[in-house]
């Protein structure tokens, strides 16, 4: 049997493998470490329709005469995936009672679903509780899978358009001692939720680039190489929310004017500006 992978001859013989669904699962295997995933199959020059990959997964190899396998990057399958959820949402506004009922069925049963719950879990949590008539609604959803489209298409805009909100939230931080000592509670919380969405979403780009090839382990914040900052930025980050839930005001205002202020607009700008002059 000849295997092709993307139209290329690949110097691959099974060994222990007997079965098509063997040979992918070995593949598969070996794929997760290069930043891609199997996406497309043909067998003896005929595409396999999905419906048909688990016939397929059956297979004896002696039965074959060229397997062709199709791989994208993780990136480019998010994408899809994302976009895909639009259009699902786009489905289920103008869907009836039933029908709503049956699209959250065959989203959950989908390859669209699986890869998001694996890639993005708070993305795809809120999808399944839109689908099933809970979370926010539709259009908050929306927006929400707009903006992981754009950190996916545009990582580097959307880290040049976060700077505002982080010279923002890292001025409230500095406050926030302030704000508690002075009672004023509902400010503390907001100051608190903010700072966590930003922080996440500076990650979540963080994550873009890494998994998109851009040399990200090169970037250093001051002496300390990026990905140790980062180690350092989550520790001080659980500091802060076990002060926060022990209602510890003295230490969540010194972790948060001290540590995580800073900190934050240390690696904005240390990814930035490394994004920025790659881009020049």
């Amino acid at each position: 049997m000849k295997i092709r992978i993307n139209g290329a001859d690949a110097d691959i013989r099974p060994e222990t493998e007997k079965t098509v669904g063997e040979i992918l699962s070995a593949l598969e295997a070996w794929l997760e470490g290069t930043g891609h995933r199997l996406s497309g199959l043909g067998i003896d020059g005929k595409t396999v329709a999905v419906d048909s990959m688990e016939v397929c997964f059956g297979m004896d190899i002696d039965t074959v005469d060229t397997l062709d396998v199709y791989t994208s990057s993780i990136m480019e399958l998010l994408e899809e995936c994302l976009s895909h959820a639009l259009e699902a949402i786009d489905i289920y506004e103008s869907a009836d009672f039933e029908e709503k009922g049956l699209l959250a069925v065959r989203w959950h049963e989908g390859p669209a679903a699986r890869l998001l719950a694996e890639q993005t879990p708070d993305l795809s949590s809120w999808i399944t509780k839109t689908f099933s008539g809970e979370g926010s609604g539709p259009q908050a959803l929306r927006s929400m899978v707009d903006e992981r489209l754009r950190e996916l298409r545009d990582p580097a805009g959307e880290l040049d358009r976060l700077g505002v909100l982080v010279t923002e939230i890292c001025a409230r931080l500095e406050e926030l001692p302030l704000d508690i000592q002075t009672g004023k509670d509902a400010k503390a919380a907001e100051t608190m939720g903010v700072f966590s969405s930003i922080t996440e979403k500076v990650f979540r780009i963080f994550g873009v680039l890494k998994t998109g090839g851009f040399p990200i382990g090169e970037v250093k914040v001051g002496d300390v190489s990026v990905t140790d900052y980062i180690n350092e930025f989550h520790t001080a980050l659980q500091d802060l929310l076990n002060a926060y839930e022990q209602q510890d005001s003295v230490l969540v205002g010194d972790i948060a004017e001290y540590e995580m202020a800073p900190r934050l607009r240390g690696l904005h700008a240390a990814v930035w500006g490394a994004v920025k002059g790659n881009c020049q």
